[in-house]
């Protein structure tokens, strides 16, 4: 089965990377993914990378700190997981580079849409750390922010459920999935996939989400393939 996508954003959770230990890195983990994205890339899809820095730290559980320096050291959780990432990713034989929206050179590359576009072209997978290089900013709108500026066609959006429901199905056994539902629908009732910002940039210009689960990351390549493994959240 041929790809249906030929460029994606792919969304990660930094706690996703630390697997059952909750914190730091489970490279067992990390290398079933990266294989999962190895796999996408041979069937010719461009792959940008967007990944979180909770299991490292979260900022909104900081207590009094500054919300600014909390974020501060969060974006910096997001620069170690990138580098831990793309190192995987380069040991199984994929050309990748890490970008940071803040200078960090030489141990990432100060981000540029034009350079990350030109490097996927050529079928390198793009790695975003550092956020958006703002504090305020959630990765999901990095996410949002990202594939706008790298032209992909749709962000994948790996979590820890199957989809999208009308409540949270790890504590309501009546939860309702979604196979579809618009971006407009996630803001109007109020559903937690991406925060409001990340939602609004997707909506404006024009890109899909598909939500689905990260515990089989087989279902990245299922997902790019067309199979229904998830929730597809459209654009209009």
């Amino acid at each position: 089965m041929e790809a249906e996508f030929k460029r994606i954003l792919l969304k990660l959770s930094g706690e996703v990377l630390a697997g059952e230990k909750g914190h730091g890195f489970d490279f067992d983990v990390i290398e079933s993914i990266a294989k999962s994205v190895k796999e996408v890339t041979d069937l010719g899809v461009e792959v940008g990378i967007v990944i979180g820095g909770g299991n490292f730290w979260r900022g909104r559980s900081s207590g009094s700190m500054d919300r600014t320096r909390a974020d501060s050291i969060g974006m910096l959780g997001t620069v170690m997981n990138s580098i831990a990432f793309g190192d995987t990713l380069i040991q199984l034989g994929v050309p990748t580079k890490v970008y940071s929206a803040i200078g960090m050179e030489p141990i990432a590359k100060r981000f540029s849409s034009e350079d990350a576009r030109k490097e996927l072209s050529k079928g390198k997978v793009t790695i975003f750390g550092c956020g958006t290089g703002s504090p305020f900013f959630s990765t999901d709108t990095t996410a949002a922010l990202r594939a706008a500026e790298i032209q992909a066609d749709v962000i994948f959006k790996a979590t820890n459920v199957d989809g999208v429901y009308d409540k949270d199905p790890n504590k309501f056994q009546d939860a309702v999935k979604f196979d579809t539902l618009t971006q407009t629908d996630l803001l109007n009732k109020g559903l937690t996939v991406m925060d409001a910002a990340a939602a609004s940039l997707c909506r404006d210009n024009g890109i899909n989400i598909y939500v689905f689960n990260l515990t089989d990351p087989q279902n990245i390549v299922r997902a790019v393939k067309g199979e229904k493994v998830g929730t597809l959240v459209t654009s209009k």
